[in-house]
């Protein structure tokens, strides 16, 4: 593992353009269907998979980087690390409110899922992983492995917010529009503050080789996650009634693959590819997406028009 050097303070390792802005947003999911891409039930289920793999994730991340703060001795970066702390606890929040206000609402059973997100970030990801003390010389060493984690998850995070914003077929088939605007203000701020994740892992001493095994854990556990999850969403719906979907079957993979022919989904083999660049010494997140482009769809969210016509609170830090 990569040794924790606390008096590094290179004054350009933050290499986020201008400041981050925790916006506030608001959904109403009163009128959203379950399939919310009109005859696209797989594709519906697998992205809503998403809002039950996030908000446990999110709230991590926001804890293990309030307690990392101390530890970042440039000035610009901990300004990043604390707007990305509020910016995460909004998006869990608001995936969230989709899991109990959209989802239970249509009687889809969601409890199997965000149970194993709570064991892996409450129990196998928490500062004592599995109850177990750490000694002393290895506490540092947990915390930024945890980081190297995030740094791996933000940069999937930021091709599939790339995805959501680049994805036109979703709109000329007439998606939701409250989902729609959901993934793709997630989606744009994923790409705003794409630097900040691995901006501190480098600055807290993650290194090259430790980054390449952790995204070679991340990488297909997030998958996998993503689609045994799916798998339990699709083996409620009547329609998939004897297909008895599971993330170990060859069914689900290679139905992913078929439906991502309509263009409502990544193709399997191009979201792993994707994953590449972070593989490359010379990886640097800020060639994966364009700030201009994030900023132009956040500029025009309805979700965050609506909570500024509300005027709803402004979110503090998640402690």
């Amino acid at each position: 593992m990569a040794v924790v050097s606390l008096l590094k303070n290179d004054s350009t390792v933050s290499h986020t353009q201008g400041r981050l802005v925790p916006r506030k947003v608001r959904f109403d999911w009163s009128k959203t269907p379950l399939e919310w891409i009109p005859g696209q039930p797989f594709a519906s289920h697998f992205i809503n998979e998403i809002n039950m793999i996030l908000p446990a994730g999110e709230f991590w991340f926001c804890r293990l980087y309030n307690k990392v703060l101390p530890y970042v001795t440039d000035d610009k970066l901990r300004d990043d690390v604390q707007l990305f702390i509020r910016q995460e606890a909004m998006h869990a929040r608001a995936h969230g409110s989709a899991i109990a206000e959209y989802l239970k609402a249509h009687g889809i059973e969601t409890e199997r899922n965000t149970k194993i997100m709570d064991w892996l970030f409450e129990s196998l990801l928490a500062d004592q992983p599995l109850g177990m003390k750490l000694p002393k010389f290895l506490e540092k060493e947990w915390l930024v492995f945890r980081l190297g984690i995030i740094a791996a998850v933000e940069h999937m995070t930021c091709v599939l917010g790339n995805y959501a914003l680049d994805n036109r077929n979703w709109d000329k088939v007439g998606a939701d529009a409250t989902l729609l605007d959901l993934l793709r203000w997630h989606g744009a701020e994923e790409v705003e503050h794409r630097s900040v994740a691995f901006d501190l892992y480098t600055h807290l001493g993650g290194g090259y080789l430790s980054r390449y095994y952790l995204s070679c854990i991340t990488v297909p556990l997030v998958i996998g996650l993503w689609v045994d999850g799916a798998a339990h969403l699709m083996n409620q719906d009547p329609r998939y009634a004897g297909e008895n979907f599971k993330a170990w079957k060859p069914a689900i993979w290679l139905r992913w693959a078929k439906e991502s022919k309509g263009g409502h989904l990544p193709h399997p083999l191009a979201l792993a590819t994707w994953q590449l660049p972070f593989f490359s010494p010379w990886y640097d997140p800020v060639k994966e997406g364009s700030t201009e482009k994030a900023l132009a769809y956040l500029n025009t969210s309805p979700a965050a028009a609506a909570a500024a016509s509300s005027g709803q609170s402004a979110l503090t830090l998640v402690k």
